[in-house]
């Protein structure tokens, strides 16, 4: 098995590095609505339905809810340790930057390549906010 190493450049929004496992979601996430003693989605026709984010990096295009429900959510999660390691968002809004700040959580964006089209579930991905990079392992 040979393992394929990209390296992309991004934008920092939330300081941070961390280097996991890679989920990916098409559809936006409310924190909320998911089980934060697991990290299991448990949103009714979610995507990522029956999956867990814990200590992923989560890749996804947006987020959504109140501020309120983002950031309980994502405390929820660190209550139990399952907190995503990393998160790389498509389209970041002032809600989920906000909780990904209180919750120290590092968020990137503006991958110089579409995440959707360069990320697969179960690749190793480090995102290195403070140095704006993300590298992606492919085992091939």
């Amino acid at each position: 098995m040979a393992i394929q190493e990209k390296k992309l450049k991004c934008r920092k929004i939330v300081k941070g590095c961390a280097e996991a496992e890679a989920i990916v979601s098409n559809d936006p996430f409310c924190f909320y609505l998911i089980d934060p003693k697991t990290g299991i989605v448990i949103e009714k026709n979610h995507c990522l339905k029956g999956q867990s984010i814990a200590n992923k990096v989560l890749v996804f295009p947006s987020g959504k809810g109140s501020s309120v429900v983002q950031v309980d959510g994502l405390y929820q999660l660190s209550l139990y340790n399952n907190l995503p390691k990393a998160m790389i968002v498509k389209d970041p809004d002032p809600v989920l930057v906000s909780a990904a700040v209180i919750m120290s959580v590092p968020l990137v964006d503006n991958l110089e390549e579409d995440p959707f089209t360069v990320i697969s579930n179960g690749d190793t991905v480090k995102v290195d906010a403070d140095k704006n990079e993300v590298r992606i392992n492919k085992i091939k």
